[in-house]
């Protein structure tokens, strides 16, 4: 009998998630695992949405160019009444954010998740087998996981040992129940048809996103692509997509933004019912086994952060996982993860919850209220920006998140991205690494303390946007993690110098063949 094969990370879901998660392990030289029951890419659209933060992370996977010949920046907002009239338009200004990629980017799925998994192919570290199914999570006695699976061509059995593994296998997650978690209902359920329509004519609409408001028949609507159009419909009490199969039904309904287009000329690519949820998992570890994407979190689409959120989880978890499997990060550093994501997470599906009752909440009462209001809030200092804001809540404090006295909310967000040397972005010259930012030479002392550690310093020049970073958030350095988190921000030049992990030592992105 051969020995059972082990691997450093088993995953579970070759989804955006799962292959992300993969992709970055394999940077720093972690073998992967990845099982998935399909043999492929899900042909059908899905999500369509991604902001400038989370393209920060397909420029990290190495698919950034190729991501942005495949999307569409969507120029703002607009809010409907429920005839169609404009309340508000808020309008997107600025091609792109201090992260460097434009606010809002609108994208067909399966392309993407070609792309992910092209990507990954060119990554020796990892396999992926497809067409197999999980069975079983156990341990082995020794500390290591036991992941029993069944090729579903062959009916063949196999089971792999695992340090740790990771759950990115959708709301019907196994790898959920087999921790024993369960998912928290933060109270929104709503049923909805999601259409999605391919055509050569130019449908003439706006192009930016549509929200129409309204208790009755709310919906959204949106360009994807050159020839791919998104409409999503609340749907009635008795009502099913079965109803809406065939063009004759549906057209009613998408005709506001195709008058003038003969319907032979409209392509429907699909027409589906979803139950779009508000969920939580009440817990998002055990042990050796984490919970990412929708097996964590599921997030209405009102504001685009479904697919986003998981890829937010497998940016946070998969630098410390690294260091702790290299040896360089202590292994308490996995407890951040929960700490820091899962608040984040539940921030922006109550966000999602609020923008949903916002379009559909009140009846005719709420229709009043919003023709009456909606139109005046452009009249409100600052609310376009707000609006158009594309920037998600700080991580929340932990071992790895740490505000410096008087400094100003610099901790647990983003650092910017800008072009640092005249040609390449921050995140390109020091992919993987941490980071100390600061505005002030370092002394001899003070960088050997940094660089000692396997830190990069920045000094940022007067009147750059770093420097300009720094200034506002009233800090003279700020220690960046990996991830691009701002780990500790402060004055004390010499604390943070000193205080730079050891556990960074190592822990570098390597080329594409690692």
């Amino acid at each position: 009998m051969s020995a059972t094969p082990v691997v450093p990370v088993v995953i579970v879901g070759a989804g955006p998630t799962g292959v992300a998660a993969a992709t970055l392990l394999a940077q720093y030289g972690i073998q992967c695992l990845v099982l998935d029951r399909w043999a492929g890419v899900y042909p059908q659209p899905r999500a369509v949405h991604l902001d400038d933060e989370i393209c920060r992370i397909m420029a990290y996977l190495g698919i950034g160019e190729e991501f942005a010949a495949i999307s569409r920046p969507a120029r703002g907002l607009r809010l409907l009444d429920q005839n169609r009239r404009v309340l508000a338009e808020f309008c997107r200004a600025h091609a792109s954010s201090v992260h460097g990629f434009p606010e809002a980017n609108m994208f067909d799925q399966p392309e993407l998740e070609a792309l992910l998994r092209a990507n990954l192919e060119k990554l020796a570290t990892v396999r992926l087998r497809g067409n197999v199914e999980v069975t079983e999570i156990s341990q082995d006695g020794r500390g290591r996981l036991q992941v029993d699976f069944t090729d579903r061509l062959t009916g063949q059995p196999e089971s792999v040992l695992a340090h740790y593994m990771l759950g990115c296998d959708g709301a019907n997650s196994l790898v959920r129940s087999a921790i024993g978690a369960s998912m928290e209902d933060l109270g929104f359920a709503q049923r909805w048809l999601v259409v999605d329509v391919a055509t050569k004519e130019e449908l003439g609409a706006w192009e930016g996103v549509h929200q129409v408001c309204d208790p009755v028949r709310a919906a959204t609507y949106m360009r994807i692509g050159e020839t791919r159009y998104r409409w999503e419909f609340s749907l009635q009490a008795g009502e099913t997509a079965a109803d809406y199969s065939e063009i004759t039904a549906l057209h009613p309904l998408i005709a506001p933004w195709t008058k003038g287009i003969a319907r032979g000329e409209l392509e429907v690519v699909r027409v589906a019912e979803y139950t779009f949820r508000a969920q939580l998992a009440d817990r998002w570890r055990q042990g050796r086994i984490f919970l990412l994407g929708d097996a964590a979190h599921l997030t209405p689409p009102f504001i685009g952060q479904g697919m986003g959120a998981g890829l937010r989880d497998a940016m946070n978890l998969a630098w410390k996982l690294a260091g702790v499997l290299h040896g360089c990060l202590a292994e308490e550093v996995l407890d951040t993860y929960e700490t820091e994501r899962m608040p984040h997470a539940r921030a922006l599906i109550r966000l999602a919850i609020l923008m949903g009752w916002a379009m559909t909440a009140g009846g005719e009462l709420g229709n009043l209220a919003r023709r009456l209001i909606v139109p005046r809030l452009r009249l409100i200092p600052g609310f376009r920006q707000k609006v158009l804001d594309s920037k998600t809540p700080p991580l929340h404090r932990s071992a790895l998140v740490h505000s410096g006295r008087g400094v100003r909310g610099l901790a647990g967000r983003l650092c910017p991205n800008p072009v640092t040397d005249g040609h390449s972005r921050f995140d390109d010259l020091f992919a993987g690494r941490f980071v100390l930012v600061t505005s002030r030479p370092l002394t001899a002392t003070q960088r050997a303390k940094v660089e000692e550690r396997g830190a990069a310093i920045v000094t940022a020049a007067p009147g750059d946007e770093l420097h300009h970073w720094l200034r506002r958030g009233r800090a003279r350095a700020a220690r960046v993690r990996p991830d691009r988190t701002v780990m500790r921000p402060g004055r004390d030049l010499d604390r943070l110098c000193h205080a730079v992990p050891a556990l960074a030592t190592g822990l570098q992105v390597c080329g594409p063949n690692c």
